[in-house]
Parts: C-alpha cells; structure tokens; sequence
C-alpha cells in the first residue's frame, strides 16, 4: 500500500484513475466540491473507490468543517456554522456550547457516513490571536486553550457517534501564522515557553483522536530550518514528544506553497521527517505517479496506525437523526441569541 492520500479530478473517475489507483493501492483518498456534484453521483463514487480496493473500511476523507470550508453545500447538503459561533457561545454558556458543537457534528457525520465518507478533516484546534491569519479565522475555536480543547472534544465525539473520524490540525499549531501557508511559508519567531499555549489542546485531546495533521509552518524555536511537516524535531519531539500523539500523522497537503522543490520530493522528506501518510490534493496524474514510484510501501507501524482510525468509522445505534440533532443545536444557539 502506498502511504499517501490522494485526489481525484473529477465527479467520476477516469480510466486512467482506475488504473493508477488500482495498481498504486494508495492508503485513502480525499474529495473536493469538484467532486460531490449530488448525492446519487458522490455515493456512487465512493462506492466506486472501494470497489477498486475491495476494502470496505477504506479511508475516504473531506474537509468539512463548516462555513467557508465546506465541499458539500446547499442546496443538495446542509450549511453548517464555522467555529467561531460555537467560541461566541462558549463565552455565554460553556456547557450549551459543547452540546452544540456536539450535535452539530455529529449531524454532519450522519451526512458524511451517508455519502460513504469515513474521516473529515477537523477539528481545528488552532488558537485564534490578534495576528492569526484569515486563513484561520473564523474557522478557530476561540484563543483559549483548554477552551478550544473542550469544543474540539465536543465535535470529535459527534463525528464519533455518526461512524466518522476527526483529526487533529494543524499541529503544532497553526494560530500564529501571518500568512496564508497556502501561498508562502509562515515562520514563527515564538519561544519555547509562548509555544506551550498552542500545543496544549492537542495535548489535551492526543488520545482522543487516531488521526492529526501537521502544519506547514516553520517554529524557530524548535526548527530553524524546516517546517514542521518536513521537520524530524518537530515531529519526534514535539508532536509525538510533548503532544504525545501517536495516531496516525498526516502531512497537510502538499501541493501547498509554503514548501518548496518538487512535489513527489516534497512528499519523500515529510515521509522522511515522520508523517505517516502524504497528502496530495490536486489530481495530478504525473505527481501522484511520482510519489507513489518514490514513496516506500506502508510499513507495519502505519498499517496499524491506519486501522486504528478506522476502525471507530461505524455507525453507533441510538445516534440519533440529523434534523432532531440540528433542530437541539439551534435551540441552544438561540437560547443566547446566537444563530447557525
């Protein structure tokens, strides 16, 4: 198995993909709006990719998160809030909050699971500062830490109850960025001692969640050099050290500008440097090539890491219906005022 995660360019997939897949056998893929036309199509196309693989529990992710980052949206899926209005409501009323955030996730779950989707990228664990970048924003869940990580647990184990697995991102934090990591590196000049806030939620949840996300972000205090998902320091000492994650440990994607060379040599160093799996957005045939001929095949640590994820991607009995999870959601949003 190839330790990557890849794209896929279209609504279906080519000949070419199939292909490619079939003899790559890549650990999962990742879907983007270009991908979830309506839901006939979408299941149709997971259904597809397992049947390639002959594997039902098979890593299939998305970033559903809410607000601006949502691949499937109205009118054919629901709209959900960004992060920032379960942090306004966390202010008011923290156990409100929490529950909130918990049925909201775990309405999107039922409709993940539903599409045959099996891992959303989220919770954002990210501290959101005066600084932080737009790319954050209102994507955070507040700027407190163990604020942040009581809601984080809160949408990992509503996701949990619709049969689908969170992640951690963006470790070891993303919050200090002035820029968009999409576009150019971010470096954070932060000591040791400042950097502690920022771990501390993914400490928090290190055993709550069997999937992270590194952030492509440089930390001179810990790395003068690398980002953190090409840096062996950042990851042994400080995600799988001081966090103590042992989950599975994916690279955000590395298509992303905030790294530079090519992009199969870009996926051979954050392997190198202790990301389990690569992930790769774009669907480019050539790319996907590459880092599948220069990658080396899943070691045993990984597989195991992997079906560790997967195996919680089940429907629980009793999760209740979405619009009865949505319709408590709302009500204790509006019980302050807040609205979805």
């Amino acid at each position: 198995m190839t330790p990557a995660i890849f794209g896929i360019a279209g609504a279906e997939l080519t000949a070419d993909e199939r292909a490619f897949f079939a003899e790559a056998d890549p650990a999962g893929y990742i879907l983007f709006a270009r991908n979830c036309v309506d839901p006939v199509q979408l299941r149709r196309l997971t259904d597809d990719l397992r049947s390639i693989h002959g594997r039902e529990n098979l890593l299939v992710s998305i970033d559903q998160e809410g607000g601006r980052v949502a691949r499937m949206r109205p009118p054919h899926w629901t709209a959900y809030p960004a992060g920032e209005v379960f942090d306004r409501l966390y202010r008011i009323a923290p156990a409100s909050a929490i529950e909130a955030a918990r049925a909201n996730a775990q309405a999107m779950a039922l409709e993940l699971a539903a599409m045959g989707i099996t891992v959303d990228f989220q919770a954002p664990l990210d501290l959101r500062r005066p600084e932080t970048d737009n790319v954050i924003g209102d994507r955070a869940l507040g700027s407190e830490p163990m604020q942040v990580a009581a809601l984080g647990r809160a949408v990992l184990d509503g996701l949990a109850l619709g049969g689908v697995a969170g992640c951690l991102k963006h470790m070891p934090g993303h919050g200090r960025a002035t820029c968009d990591s999409h576009l150019q590196l971010p470096v954070v000049d932060a000591s040791d001692k400042e950097l502690e806030a920022d771990i501390a939620p993914f400490a928090a949840l290190s055993d709550r969640a069997h999937i992270g996300m590194t952030a492509h972000i440089r930390f001179t205090a810990w790395d003068a050099e690398q980002p953190a998902t090409l840096s062996p320091v950042v990851i042994a000492e400080i995600i799988r050290g001081r966090i103590g994650f042992d989950g599975l440990l994916l690279s955000d994607d590395i298509d992303m500008e905030a790294l530079e060379g090519s992009v199969p040599e870009r996926a051979a160093r954050a392997h190198a440097a202790g990301c389990d799996l690569v992930l790769n957005c774009w669907a480019r045939m050539p790319d996907m090539a590459a880092i599948a001929e220069i990658l080396p095949a899943m070691g045993e640590v990984t597989g195991t890491r992997l079906a560790r994820a997967l195996a919680g991607t089940r429907l629980r009995e009793g999760c209740g219906e979405a619009a009865e999870l949505l319709a408590q959601r709302d009500a204790l949003l509006g019980a302050v005022g807040e609205a979805a």
